[in-house]
């Protein structure tokens, strides 16, 4: 499996209420899906990026799509800030 990058970073919201996190990657974004996703807010935009990240990162689905359902799911779990886009 490989890491790719993001073209945007996508800013969330981590456990802390204020610490902002910023996700460069698919190995990043999946391993927050997996082990620090509130389990109350996995829902069916979760399921998608979870599966999107593994296909990105076996390079059978482009990483832009994963990113943007990463985002969707952050949305989805209000944990979306924004695009790090410097």
């Amino acid at each position: 499996m490989r890491d790719e990058q993001f073209d945007v970073p996508v800013v969330i919201e981590s456990g802390r209420t204020g610490q902002l996190l910023t996700v460069t990657g698919t190995v990043q974004a999946a391993s927050l899906l997996v082990d620090k996703w509130p389990q109350a807010k996995r829902g069916p935009k979760y399921r998608s990026a979870l599966k999107a990240m593994m296909d990105a990162m076996e390079q059978r689905r482009a990483v832009g799509t994963a990113r943007r359902a990463f985002t969707a799911a952050a949305r989805e779990a209000h944990v979306f800030v924004g695009e790090d886009r410097h």
